[in-house]
């Protein structure tokens, strides 16, 4: 079977399709024939060798989404033929989903989307489970304030969908003005990217994508949530009983289910800026290189 592997790190003419063995399911678990995947940040660092000790050594095949259909569904319930998505955390697992076949555990796995195409569904996986993970965490409420610092971003954009779903009133700290028309269509109510204009101590919870680091927006006795590793640690503010995180996601099944279901039901919406072939890596690579992009960089096997 074909797979997107890297023999050593570096830009993007590391990245080669091979021919590689066909994997078997272990107990427990999914044979999955990827229909598409799609690019994150992290493949991406990964790729250049800028995750340091965290990745395994090369050769590795990358990627962490994926949406296609199942071969064998081994003991799991899901049956051959059926639609699913599902996530792979390749830097603890060294599974990754660019490659024809893959096998995953069944917990990891769920049913896709009905209402979007699988290249479309292909991006959600990731940034879909981190906003819904963060979100968990921060324990938002109906009625509650959430202010989410890089809202327009793959994370940040389903993360406002998600928590207006949930009834949550969101604000919204976008980095141009030219996101700020996306805030505003799906949802938030104050939008700005002046860090300044953002009241004091209003938010029962802030889930920060960018390490923007904005405490001073969080009330007392609230939650501070950042997704931005590279950024470090948030600040201590257990002095006004904030309780803080650095949220790294996990694989999560039930999680995508809950997001599908959102998605069929019209509150969350998929963004594909571009999709590209597997043959043509590494020009996905590079146009997700040059941003700009109004979605996710999707690729199709």
């Amino acid at each position: 079977m074909r797979a997107v592997r890297i023999d050593r790190f570096g830009g993007p003419d590391v990245l080669d399709v091979v021919d590689t063995p066909e994997p078997v399911p272990g107990t427990g678990e999914v044979l999955i024939r990827t229909v598409a995947t799609s690019i994150n940040p992290v493949d991406d660092k990964t790729r250049a060798g800028a995750i340091g000790d965290g990745a395994p050594p090369p050769p590795m095949t990358l990627g962490w989404d994926l949406a296609g259909i199942v071969v064998d569904g081994g003991g799991s319930g899901l049956r051959a033929g059926e639609r699913v998505v599902a996530m792979s955390h390749q830097l603890e697992s060294g599974r990754g989903t660019w490659a024809d076949l893959v096998a995953l555990p069944a917990h990891a796995v769920a049913a896709a989307p009905r209402s979007v195409s699988l290249p479309e569904a292909a991006t959600l996986p990731l940034p879909g489970l981190t906003a819904w993970q963060t979100l968990d965490w921060l324990q938002v409420r109906a009625g509650e304030r959430l202010l989410i610092a890089g809202a327009a971003g793959a994370v940040g954009g389903l993360a406002l969908q998600i928590a207006r779903a949930r009834g949550v009133r969101v604000d919204a700290l976008v980095s141009r003005d030219t996101q700020a028309a996306f805030a505003r269509e799906h949802g938030a109510g104050l939008v700005t990217t002046d860090p300044r204009a953002l009241p004091d101590g209003a938010y029962a919870a802030v889930f920060d994508t960018f390490g923007a680091f904005v405490t001073g927006a969080v009330a007392d006795g609230g939650r501070y949530a950042s997704i931005a590793t590279q950024a470090g640690p948030v600040p201590d503010l257990s002095s006004r009983g904030v309780r803080t995180t650095v949220h790294q996601v996990r694989e999560d099944g039930a999680a995508l289910d809950g997001l599908t279901r959102l998605v069929d039901g019209g509150s969350v919406r998929p963004r594909l800026h571009a999709a590209f072939g597997l043959g043509e890596i590494r020009a996905a690579h590079a146009r997700f290189h040059r941003g700009g992009l109004t979605g996710k960089i999707a690729v199709v096997l």
